[in-house]
């Protein structure tokens, strides 16, 4: 049985899709409990754009998903895109922290455990594999193409219009994976709006 640095638990094997606006502050938090082994998955790099509201230092042109073996919980990391169920096999939990349609319609539909994390402009919104299938329709609702990024159709691009729901949704998700590893109860659907 594997252990954690603590000579605890056994260790979590968490795939987490997505290292930008949710991911990049997510992946840091559950490496600090030293619980988790991470897998992250993420084809895009790190751009000027990206500096005010992801949690990159000055590293532009980086892989995002490569950027973040510098936590020791990161056992792997992938440059290239989750496309198919089978690749989001072999995990306890996967983490979705994209802004990518046709992913999460592809996660919704498998059989794996998931937990989806969402923030858009000024809201932020967790999902689980245990919210009411009924529920898909609308959170799965568009062209699979879409794309929706952390600040939202309405930001200008400055510093000064800057959201950090993600931030929130980041550290929700975080509690959230210790509360359902722990077999406590953890909600399946939860919004917030600031």
């Amino acid at each position: 049985m594997e252990k954690d640095k603590r000579g605890g638990m056994k260790m979590r094997k968490v795939l987490v899709i997505g290292a930008g606006g949710i991911g990049s502050f997510l992946i840091p938090l559950l490496d600090r409990v030293g619980l988790y082994n991470i897998a992250v998955a993420d084809p895009d790099k790190i751009e000027e754009k990206n500096l005010p509201y992801q949690n990159f230092e000055m590293n532009v042109g980086k892989n995002k998903a490569e950027y973040m073996n510098k936590y020791s919980s990161v056992f792997s990391t992938s440059c290239y895109p989750i496309l198919t169920e089978k690749q989001l096999q072999g995990y306890d939990l996967v983490v979705c922290c994209v802004d990518n349609l046709g992913l999460r319609k592809t996660l919704y539909n498998s059989k794996v455990k998931w937990l989806d994390l969402r923030a858009q402009g000024r809201n932020c919104v967790l999902v689980s594999y245990q919210a009411n299938p009924s529920q898909y329709d609308s959170l799965l609702a568009g062209d699979s193409s879409r794309s929706f990024s952390c600040q939202g159709d309405s930001w200008d691009g400055s510093n000064t219009g800057v959201h950090f729901m993600q931030v929130t949704v980041a550290g929700m998700g975080a509690q959230w994976i210790q509360r359902w590893f722990n077999e406590e109860e953890v909600p399946e659907f939860k919004m917030v709006n600031v």
